[in-house]
């Protein structure tokens, strides 16, 4: 039964992995915003 809890953390990383990457995109998203807002306009 090794298989089946090998298998069952894989799956558990794989989903983390994707989470977290989703989680950075919004963030980043939001970070590019507020920068855009706070940057002084050129001429």
């Amino acid at each position: 039964m090794w298989y089946f809890a090998w298998i069952l953390g894989l799956g558990l990383a794989c989903s983390f992995a994707v989470l977290n990457a989703m989680w950075y995109e919004v963030h980043s998203d939001d970070e590019a915003h507020r920068r855009k807002d706070v940057l002084p306009k050129g001429p």
